[in-house]
């Protein structure tokens, strides 16, 4: 199977992280799939952010959980953007590329799960558009519990030695490490355990062509188009 290759925040490398311009230019220059990040803000819609707060990528300070979404829309980012939320980012990708939808923080599971059945059911997705990952492994194992045909993905920013027996244990799809930290053992052996390999965020020439030669499933990247099959 060719690997997949992943807009890390869209094509962040190109266009502001996290805004309808990145995800928009990661389907335009043939991304198969996009990365985000969901968070609960105040008003309880979920809206696209990495950060728990507002002073890196917007003109805004504070904690994004404590701000309503009508407070985060008058907040600009880079380009003139606005912070999207999950519903906006759905309607522009109209199921044209696959989605892994990172949950951040506490009580991100539910209000996911609630979006993603209400596009199945309604408009058209399929539950295989969607891989759920998280660095909270408790709200990934309580969206697994709640959606057990939606694939999950287990974060990590180390390999610690359970890792793949912990993501076969809660029935995860995928083990999304960083490409530095990963090698051809450990892919046979999640592969073998029948784990997809997930990497991020391979950003130089050197590093995917490094993930690449380990036979991982998925590069996430910042630059998704550089991401060429191996000749």
């Amino acid at each position: 199977m060719a690997i997949i290759k992943v807009g890390h925040r869209g094509a962040s490398g190109y266009e502001p992280e996290n805004t309808l311009r990145a995800f928009k230019k990661a389907v335009s220059v043939g991304a198969d799939m996009i990365e985000l990040d969901v968070r609960v803000c105040k008003s309880g819609e979920l809206v696209i952010m990495h950060d728990d707060k507002l002073n890196r990528t917007t003109n805004g300070r504070g904690k994004v959980e404590n701000k309503t979404l009508e407070e985060l829309k008058g907040l600009k980012m880079a380009k003139n953007q606005r912070i999207p939320t999950l519903e906006e980012v759905l309607d522009l990708i109209e199921g044209k590329i696959k989605i892994n939808i990172e949950l951040k923080g506490k009580n991100t599971a539910m209000p996911v799960r609630a979006v993603i059945e209400e596009r199945v059911e309604k408009d058209g997705w399929d539950y295989d558009d969607f891989l759920i990952s998280s660095f909270h492994h408790k709200e990934l194992r309580k969206f697994k519990r709640m959606s057990p045909e939606i694939r999950i993905g287990v974060l990590t920013e180390m390999i610690p030695p359970r890792l793949l027996s912990f993501a076969k244990r809660i029935k995860a799809y995928s083990v999304n490490a960083p490409e530095d930290k990963i090698d051809e053992k450990f892919v046979k052996k999640a592969h073998k355990k029948g784990l997809k390999v997930f990497v991020y965020a391979a950003n130089e020439s050197h590093e995917i062509d490094r993930a690449k030669k380990l036979k991982v499933d998925y590069i996430c990247s910042n630059f998704p188009d550089k991401i060429h099959p191996i000749k």
